[in-house]
């Protein structure tokens, strides 16, 4: 599936910087991008030196020295304003990936959470606008609208940080903008995976939370085209909204172990039953792009022009959520994205 490969930017000649640069979404946008741009510096934002190690490692193995040429790894974490103001010089993009993404931990460690997606975002936007960054995506979540736990309060508070760093950019002509979507096939922490393995370990029944819930899902390599054509599409303080299918936890266990029986498991604390991507109060200031919604600024003290004269507004009393989705993923539609969805890798792998 191509969803999102349309209106790409051109990188060629650019220094990008991705924080978080060494979890699932950064290397694959690494690698994306080397395989499609010639970028003149690439740099890797991330706390965890073995990961950048091993990233070294892959990327040479696939890419070559020539292409290495343009890497960088910097060691840091999005909560050291200096060591991100220090690593932000001279940058043209960021693309804000770091962040605490585990419901439950973010539950019962909560100031660890606000620390690095809170602060860290109000670092990120800070060592901006020190450096003239000129384009910075972030990304966010399904669990930022109408958030029931801690880690959705928290990229809520981010998306809301960086939608008004645009008002505080002033001659600088930084422009930030979020994107927002669901659940990415084959992720760490992905439930596909966690399935696979239990299959894999022999189990007689899989573990459903409640058999109600629904999810959206998009793959790892359709979300990094949505953050790239986003890229393209900002204009500054929009949210960007994919349309993505949903799909029933119920029939994704059928889809990966068809006949086998369920267990119910009870919903986790802070997990909802379904999530949403677009509230009805979103929704007024929401505009239809065709393969994507745009949530845009509410305040708006800077030069931009509303997609609203090109595109429709969306409906009075809309919503976007996986339970009233209209597009749904079959249970051989999931095992065709997950096909395409490699394994991670592992430290000592």
């Amino acid at each position: 599936m191509h969803r999102f490969a349309n209106n790409l930017p051109d990188l060629d000649g650019k220094v990008i910087l991705v924080t978080g640069g060494t979890g699932s979404f950064g290397r694959r946008f690494i690698e994306t991008v080397l395989s499609r741009f010639k970028p003149r510096k690439l740099i890797v934002f991330s706390r965890d030196e073995l990961k950048q190690h091993e990233m070294q490692i892959d990327l040479t193995e696939k890419f070559g020295p020539e292409a290495m040429s343009a890497m960088r790894f910097f060691l840091g974490d999005v909560r050291d304003r200096e060591r991100l103001t220090l690593a932000f010089r001279g940058v043209d993009i960021v693309i804000h990936a770091a962040a605490l993404k585990q419901v439950p931990a973010a539950e019962y460690n909560p100031s660890e959470c606000i620390h690095t997606n809170v602060l860290g975002a109000e670092n990120v936007v800070w060592a901006c606008l020190t450096n003239r960054v000129k384009q910075v995506v972030a990304l966010s979540t399904d669990k930022a609208c109408n958030p029931a736990n801690l880690y959705g309060a928290t990229k809520l508070a981010s998306d809301k940080t960086f939608v008004a760093a645009n008002n505080l950019s002033g001659d600088i002509g930084a422009r930030f903008a979020v994107v927002r979507y669901g659940n990415v096939v084959g992720s760490r922490g992905s439930v596909a995976p966690l399935f696979q393995r239990l299959l894999a370990q022999g189990v007689k029944e899989l573990p459903i939370t409640d058999p109600r819930m629904t999810r959206f899902w998009i793959t790892l390599n359709q979300g990094v085209d949505f953050v790239l054509s986003s890229l393209s599409l900002m204009r500054g303080g929009e949210i960007f909204v994919p349309k993505i299918p949903s799909m029933k936890m119920t029939d994704l266990a059928e889809a990966l172990a068809p006949g086998l029986p369920i267990k119910v498991i009870g919903i986790r604390p802070g997990e909802k039953l379904h999530e949403m991507m677009i509230s009805v109060d979103d929704a007024r200031t929401t505009v239809d792009l065709g393969d994507r919604y745009a949530i845009e600024p509410a305040f708006v003290e800077y030069a931009r022009k509303s997609f609203a004269f090109d595109h429709a507004m969306a409906p009075d009393g809309f919503s976007y959520a996986s339970d009233s989705n209209d597009e749904w993923l079959s249970g051989q539609g999931l095992l065709d994205l997950l096909a395409e969805t490699p394994p991670r890798r592992r430290a000592g792998d």
